[in-house]
């Protein structure tokens, strides 16, 4: 069997989507599957076409995986999958901007019609997509992703320029820069009296993705704030590893890949029930709202909770160790086996 999945994703690092590709890349080739890179190009237009065309020529011993929302734009003649991974748009407004999510929409649309079967993460993420693009629920395979719980829970030291920058105590952010993660609205809230008056300010380990500009620049505005940029998986991990506690107020999620990292770590963790979340956060405290004033109110209850922090690192870790990869790849390679059956 062979394997094609878009470069775009698989050779650039773009956040989780390209974690649950190359992981389940990494478990396909150890059970001697052979794994390719679909070619892309600095022109999104002609990655697009690019994907398109390889999925029309005909091959029988293949599966095109299409592995972040979008794919073929015609029905491909080679066996074939997309994995759409969430519809935060049904839920909140300024995800993207209202040309952003009418291309997306349409693209995502297209790679559903267009391949032989849909791969999604998590039930509220199979809803989703059943609701908004018309799809039978019961034709939507769900996969949950898997993390690598050991490499979380084994000890890692921070280098030298993150440890200068990093306090002994502090909140801990990991993830991407845009709208839909609600940093906005974490910034607003740490700078609240009774937030300050625990002492600890917020580390932010993260990239700008898309509609960054607003939360970025409040990040770089706050004395609040160390804003570390992408780190390293080495650093992110002994981040998570210190952090008084991990804060995550997203607003919607497919899947919620640094939630189950945190506490593979040992972080006690602080989380929305938004999309996906409510799925797989398992023992974290649950946060009323994204308001700034929910979050600060419990950024105080999970901090000044010594009982709750203590235990819930244990549980937090028995709750990330049960979502695994080789259970994520073989769930995959039954699914790959079939479409190439058809």
């Amino acid at each position: 069997m062979r394997v094609s999945m878009p470069g775009r994703i698989l050779d650039r690092h773009v956040g989780g989507n390209t974690t649950y590709a190359r992981e389940l890349a990494l478990g396909l080739t150890t059970r001697g599957v052979d794994v390719e890179s679909m070619a892309f190009y600095g022109n999104a237009v002609a990655t697009m076409v690019s994907e398109t065309a390889q999925g029309m020529r005909q091959r029988t011993d293949s599966v095109l995986h299409y592995v972040a929302d979008t794919g073929p734009l015609v029905r491909t003649r080679t066996p074939s999958v997309v994995t759409v991974h969430g519809v935060a748009s049904r839920w909140l407004d300024g995800v993207r901007s209202p040309t952003q999510e009418r291309v997306w929409r349409t693209r995502v649309r297209r790679a559903i019609d267009s391949t032989d079967t849909v791969v999604t993460v998590s039930n509220s993420s199979a809803t989703d997509i059943a609701s908004v693009f018309g799809c039978d629920i019961d034709d939507i395979n769900v996969i949950p992703h898997g993390i690598d719980w050991e490499k979380f829970n084994r000890s890692e030291q921070m280098s030298p320029n993150i440890r200068e920058r990093v306090p002994g105590d502090f909140l801990l952010y990991v993830g991407n820069i845009e709208p839909r993660k609600n940093i906005l609205a974490l910034v607003e809230a740490i700078t609240s009296p009774d937030v300050r008056a625990l002492g600890l300010p917020l580390v932010v380990a993260g990239k700008p993705a898309w509609n960054f500009q607003t939360a970025l620049s409040a990040i770089e505005g706050s004395p609040d704030v160390i804003h570390l940029g992408f780190v390293s998986d080495s650093d992110r991990t002994a981040l998570m590893q210190r952090a008084t506690l991990f804060v995550f107020p997203s607003r919607y999620e497919g899947f919620g890949f640094p939630v189950l990292e945190a506490m593979a770590a040992g972080a006690p963790v602080l989380t929305t029930r938004a999309g996906a979340l409510r799925d797989i956060s398992g023992p974290s405290m649950a946060l009323n709202s994204t308001e700034p004033e929910s979050i600060a109110e419990g950024i105080v209850q999970a901090v000044t909770d010594e009982h709750w922090r203590t235990r819930v690192v244990q549980l937090g870790r028995r709750w990330a160790s049960s979502f695994t990869w080789d259970a994520s790849v073989e769930a995959h390679l039954g699914i790959y086996k079939k479409v190439l059956d058809r």
